[in-house]
């Protein structure tokens, strides 16, 4: 690992190597540049691959990659490829290195670094897996617009819906009593999701529009900081729900502050923004 550059104690600027063995024992090298966001603590790695450079279907490189002990450390890597019709076109995978559904954070932070590389100025459109999204930005502040959503399981004990990716809600009396790994990992696994998944959302009521929520994410196999799919899932349950008949909807993660708003025409979700902070932390070279 080399030196790394410092501006007032914060680093900015990191090479890390290590060596990816190949068939027959044979050691090949290469240089991949990498910048490093984070949207209220769901952390990225993501790489300018309109070139085509990355090896995207290399699960064990993009696994190692997020290690946070043997690689750069992140929740998920993020491509930004060219594309046709909009200003780019975003590709998730997972910390587990397999390509995913939809990250609602993951998309604030590539908007962010979009306008890093001066692909954009203070909007954009561009493709995800899920769509079409628009998005504007605002120094650090992106609002990112959501697919529609208007299929909504409401059962007894939880609400399911979709909101670029699945999420599992639950409303509980207090987030801090739960063990967030635990039961979001049964529920995961469990009947009816098993080998497909789910992410899991443990929602506590602040007040009529405010939510505190914690959020097992499936593919990182644990609970993170913050999701965004996920707290846009937390948003609409509570009017599903009843919880709040507001269609603007603050809501608390581990990681920071977050707001969602929302029009509703019967019973369709439309104009879905997810709003947050976007921020860059450090970029460098990772050679393999």
């Amino acid at each position: 690992m080399q030196p790394s550059k410092q501006i007032n104690g914060t680093l900015t600027h990191l090479n890390i190597s290590f060596e990816l063995p190949v068939m027959n024992s044979i050691f090949v090298t290469m240089e991949i540049r990498f910048n490093k966001y984070q949207g209220t603590g769901n952390d990225f790695v993501i790489i300018d691959n309109r070139d085509h450079h990355f090896p995207k279907n290399n699960i064990d490189l993009i696994h190692k990659l997020c290690d946070r002990r043997f690689g750069i450390g992140a929740d998920g890597l993020i491509l930004l490829e060219n594309d046709d019709s909009t200003d780019f076109k975003m590709i998730y995978f997972n910390a587990d290195g397999n390509e995913s559904t939809m990250c609602g954070n993951g998309g604030r932070c590539i908007v962010a670094f979009a306008k890093k590389l001066g692909i954009i100025t203070d909007k954009t459109t561009f493709t995800a897996i899920d769509g079409l999204h628009i998005a504007t930005i605002n120094d650090t502040l992106v609002s990112l617009q959501m697919i529609d959503v208007d299929t909504i399981t409401n059962s007894k004990t939880h609400l399911f819906l979709n909101t670029g990716s699945p999420h599992h809600v639950k409303f509980v009396d207090s987030v801090s009593k739960i063990d967030v790994k635990t039961s979001g990992r049964n529920i995961r696994n469990g009947a009816p999701y098993f080998e497909e998944g789910t992410n899991v959302n443990f929602v506590e009521q602040i007040d009529k529009n405010s939510f505190k929520v914690r959020t097992y994410e499936r593919g990182v196999e644990d609970e993170t900081l913050s999701c965004g799919t996920g707290v846009t899932a937390v948003a609409i349950a509570a009017n599903v729900a009843k919880k709040s008949s507001e269609n603007k909807i603050h809501l608390e993660t581990l990681g920071g502050k977050l707001t969602v708003s929302f029009t509703k025409e019967n019973e369709t979700f439309k104009d879905v923004f997810l709003i947050g902070e976007a921020t860059f932390v450090f970029d460098g070279n990772f050679t393999t």
